[in-house]
């Protein structure tokens, strides 16, 4: 299937991928019919999803089995008066329902708004109304029920409630029975064009409220990158990309590029997280890709790996957030595989990363991705030289590339501040070594300033992760009267050490820290806490602990 998009399919080096690598673009492409439907008519029997859950129940589907499950969802949602560019919000965790709405909405022309189950009435309230949401299809759960049913009085678009069990409550449609007693589904005359927009997603940002990112209907073509050449599939790959639905690494991990690829996506339906089950799943189910962040690695790595048979595990990817050093060796050491590094954002598919064809340095993301031209800039707007922090941007004055975002949905002002003069500017802060490889720094607003340095939270945040005594933390910048700035740590420490807090295991980390890494970048305040202040989706609100000491010298 990825031929039929790829002038060329595979690459010897990093040049060869520069300069060879080009996706053909169809006149008007369609997830749902160009490729869920084209395994169907080809390879009816071919394994799509191998679905498991925490009760023991196992389905596998085959892409004639999707094909006939995402018709029979369309035609359903159509007798719900749902069409094209109707705006449709997907509550369902990791429920098997999820693929079947997702590509009948692409089928439809519709736009899918992936969303986390954690949101409460407030947030399904903001959501609705900043993007008009016609329709909530969601998992059958009490609390999700409960949260959508008391945000429906003061969410005047939202016209059609649907449950896909197992429970019910007053006003939702029932999933099950509207897929059952579903008319033929007939192909409307005009789905899309490549231009309309097919998903959206609301980032949880740091600070302020979220943004509406939208996507145009070519963006699972940008993922051909994400799961050929880093997640390095094949059709025979049965992959594992640890996410919930709600969260845009779910379509980078758990659809789009693995079936153009032709591999099995597997998923996992599970309520709370324990890495053993995920190490059970690869022994039972022989796994062969795995993707996942650095914290579920350092979750792993702190299991008894010999207990079980990993040898089906072929590759593995790590993104989320940067990639520690400490647990690239250890995982390395263990399991003889080394994880290979990705990032990107909601706005873009991947952008920078460690390729097969490339050595992977611990640490780094990798070298950049040639369907988006790259470049780091200085705060005056000029391109750093290696060696230089400078903000990660991609290029789009000469073409805009398949995967980039449209914008910022009804928000020109953000949309400006972060996309102008044919430059779109990620907010990272990065450094380039010699070789091409790019280092991650922070945030631009994380940067902490302190005596002429330019300190990224992410080096220092590195060096404590190598100390036993912390299981996380969060590195910001206090204000100085003398050096403008100093570093502080926000720790939580592991269950052996919490009895320690206190002086002498606050100088103990920072004698830690001035041998692990440059002396001056060692943290002059430590606190230690239970939590850490995070967003919805897990990320650390490094500006919440800013605000917090805004007034400490």
């Amino acid at each position: 299937m990825v031929e039929r998009f790829l002038t060329q399919t595979s690459f010897a080096s990093q040049e060869d991928f520069k300069h060879n690598f080009h996706i053909r673009v169809p006149e008007n492409f369609n997830y749902g019919y160009d490729i869920v439907d084209a395994w169907a008519e080809e390879e009816p029997t071919r394994r799509a999803l191998c679905w498991t859950n925490d009760h023991g129940e196992h389905i596998d589907f085959t892409f004639a089995q999707i094909k006939e499950r995402t018709d029979r969802t369309a035609s359903y949602f159509q007798s719900l008066g749902i069409g094209r560019g109707d705006k449709v919000m997907l509550i369902l965790k990791r429920r098997y329902e999820f693929w079947f709405s997702i590509i009948a909405l692409h089928k439809l022309g519709a736009v899918a708004i992936p969303a986390t189950h954690l949101l409460t009435k407030k947030d399904i309230v903001y959501r609705a109304n900043a993007a008009d949401i016609k329709a909530v299809i969601c998992a059958g759960e009490p609390e999700i029920l409960r949260h959508v049913t008391d945000a429906l009085p003061d969410s005047p678009t939202l016209q059609t409630l649907v449950s896909v069990g197992p429970e019910m409550a007053p006003g939702f449609d029932d999933f099950q029975q509207g897929i059952e007693h579903a008319v033929p589904f007939v192909r409307p005359a005009f789905v899309n064009t490549n231009d309309d927009t097919s998903l959206m997603y609301f980032t949880s940002g740091t600070s302020g409220e979220p943004k509406m990112v939208i996507h145009d209907f070519l963006y699972p073509l940008g993922h051909i990158t994400t799961a050929s050449f880093w997640h390095n599939l094949h059709p025979d790959s049965l992959h594992l990309t640890i996410a919930d639905t709600g969260w845009g690494k779910a379509v980078w991990g758990k659809l789009y590029g693995q079936w153009i690829a032709g591999a099995t996506v597997f998923v996992y339906d599970h309520e709370k997280f324990a890495p053993a089950d995920i190490l059970r799943m690869i022994h039972d189910y022989r796994i062969t890709s795995l993707c996942a962040p650095p914290t579920i690695f350092r979750f792993l790595i702190r299991e008894d790996l010999t207990r079980y048979d990993l040898s089906s595990l072929q590759y593995c990817t790590i993104a989320g957030e940067a990639l520690n050093p400490a647990v690239y060796d250890t995982f390395l050491r263990l399991t003889g595989i080394r994880l290979m590094e990705g990032y990107g954002q909601t706005e873009t598919t991947l952008t920078i990363c460690t390729f097969p064809w490339t050595t992977p340095k611990p640490g780094s993301m990798g070298l950049a991705n040639p369907q988006y031209d790259i470049d780091l800039l200085r705060p005056d707007g000029t391109p750093a030289e290696d060696g230089e922090q400078g903000q990660i941007v991609i290029r789009t004055d000469k073409r805009r590339p398949i995967g980039l975002f449209q914008e910022y949905y009804r928000d020109p002002e953000r949309t400006r501040e972060a996309w102008h003069d044919g430059v779109y500017y990620t907010g990272d802060i990065a450094w380039r070594d010699e070789d091409g490889y790019f280092w991650y720094v922070g945030r631009a607003d994380d940067v902490i300033k302190s005596s002429g340095y330019r300190i990224g939270p992410f080096e220092v945040e590195s060096a404590l992760m190598t100390h036993p005594a912390v299981v996380e933390c969060a590195i910001t910048g206090v204000p100085d009267e003398i050096r403008g700035q100093v570093v502080k740590a926000t720790i939580v420490l592991s269950r052996e050490y919490r009895d320690r807090a206190g002086d002498e295991l606050i100088h103990e980390i920072q004698d830690h820290v001035k041998r692990v890494t440059a002396p001056y970048k060692y943290p002059r305040i430590v606190e230690f806490v239970d939590a850490l202040p995070k967003t919805i989706s897990g990320k650390i609100r490094r500006v919440e602990i800013r605000e917090k000491d805004g007034g400490r010298g």
